[in-house]
């Protein structure tokens, strides 16, 4: 019963934020049934806690999100791949942006020797990052520093597997975007920390192996 009451209570509250919104701005809901033209694509987690528009402050319409566990670039992902496709192609977004965050379940996971069952295959592409990154992590003895850090190289490796997408490398060298970038954010504090991702540096050094942009 509480639980159907609680549902019950989603239409209840989505009245009340409808009004709310006309009272603010009688065009709101007429300005966002026109066409998005959003700067940015956030690649997100899909943990509950971390929501794309309120943490970055944007209005609807302003930022085009995808999520997955643990915020995940992976090339055999058409989900992922059609919607960079889009954000690309048809909504030119200006910066795509792979935000991880501390205290990620996903992370966490892949850190323990442990069958998951259908979560291994996908979380697999994290164990990935802590072996290419094995000696650095294997260094921190404190386990929470650690789990940090792994979250911080795996927004890191997500980014360079942005970068190895074709329609990325390609619209960058006609039209100078999109770029890449990599954020941090903190549950605990609500604070997005900026990986300061040398997106061009990380673009010559892919392109060296991951050259997508000449046509046969």
């Amino acid at each position: 019963m509480q639980i159907e009451n609680s549902y019950k209570k989603i239409f209840e509250e989505n009245k009340k934020w409808v009004e709310k919104k006309k009272d603010e701005n009688p065009y709101f809901f007429a300005h966002l049934a026109e066409e998005q033209n959003p700067d940015y694509l956030y690649i997100g987690c899909s943990d509950s806690r971390v929501h794309a528009n309120e943490i970055m402050g944007l209005a609807p319409g302003e930022v085009f999100v995808h999520r997955n566990i643990a915020n995940m670039v992976v090339n055999s992902d058409l989900n992922i791949l059609s919607v960079i496709n889009y954000a690309v192609e048809h909504l030119h977004v200006k910066y795509i942006i792979v935000c991880g965050h501390y205290g990620c379940g996903g992370v966490k996971a892949a850190m323990k020797p442990r069958n998951l069952g259908i979560l291994n295959p996908w979380l697999r592409n994290v164990r990935d990052v802590y072996r290419l990154h094995e000696d650095e992590l294997d260094a921190i003895t404190d386990m929470e520093s650690r789990y940090d850090r792994l979250v911080e190289l795996n927004v890191y490796e997500q980014c360079l597997n942005v970068i190895k997408i074709a329609e990325v490398q390609k619209s960058y060298l006609e039209k100078g975007y999109p770029r890449v970038a990599g954020w941090v954010y903190g549950l605990k504090d609500g604070i997005l920390h900026d990986l300061q991702i040398d997106f061009k540096k990380e673009l010559n050094r892919v392109q060296k192996i991951y050259d997508l942009t000449k046509e046969e």
